[in-house]
C-alpha cells in the first residue's frame, strides 16, 4: 500500500538554492574544507543541507552551492518527520520521476528524505510529482 500522500509529513518543498554533488575516490580522504563545513557552529550556515557519505568504493559529498550558478542540482525535500514504520516513500516518490525520465540523487536522514534532481529538469520533476498527487508547499524564508 502506498503512503498517504495527503499527510503533511509527506508534503514536498522545492528548495530555492542550487546544490553540488561530488564524488571522490575512497582513498582520497575527506578534504579539510569539508570538515570546516560540517563543524559550523551557529550562524546562518547551520541550516544548510550538507552531506558526506563514505563507503569502501567512494566518498559522496552534497552541499548547497555558494552561488545560483554554482550548482547543477535542485533539491526536493519531503517535509517529515516520518515514522520509521512508513514504508514505500522513496519508491512512491521516485517512480513518477523515473517515468518522466528525471534522474535522482537521494539522501535519507533520520527525519526525512531529500531528492536532488538536475537543475535543468526541476520543472519537469515538479510537474510529474504534482500529476502523481504529491502536494508542494511554498518555502517560508527564515
Amino acid at each position: 500500500m502506498p503512503p498517504p500522500l495527503n499527510h503533511p509529513c509527506l508534503h514536498l518543498e522545492l528548495l530555492p538554492q542550487t546544490f553540488f554533488v561530488k564524488q571522490l575516490p575512497a582513498d582520497a580522504g575527506i578534504p579539510p574544507e569539508i570538515f570546516n563545513e560540517l563543524n559550523v557552529q551557529g550562524g546562518s550556515d547551520i541550516h544548510k543541507l550538507f552531506s558526506v557519505t563514505r563507503t569502501a568504493e567512494e566518498i559522496s559529498i552534497v552541499g548547497e552551492s555558494a552561488t545560483e550558478e554554482g550548482g547543477d542540482w535542485r533539491c526536493i525535500k519531503i517535509a517529515g518527520p516520518m515514522d520509521f514504520g512508513l514504508t514505500g516513500v522513496v519508491n512512491s516518490f521516485t517512480s513518477p520521476l523515473k517515468d518522466a525520465g528525471v534522474p535522482v540523487f537521494a539522501i535519507s536522514t533520520w527525519n526525512t528524505d531529500y531528492v536532488l534532481v538536475p537543475k535543468a529538469q526541476a520543472d519537469r520533476a515538479v510537474a510529474a510529482l504534482c500529476a502523481d498527487q504529491w502536494t508542494f508547499v511554498i518555502s517560508v524564508e527564515e
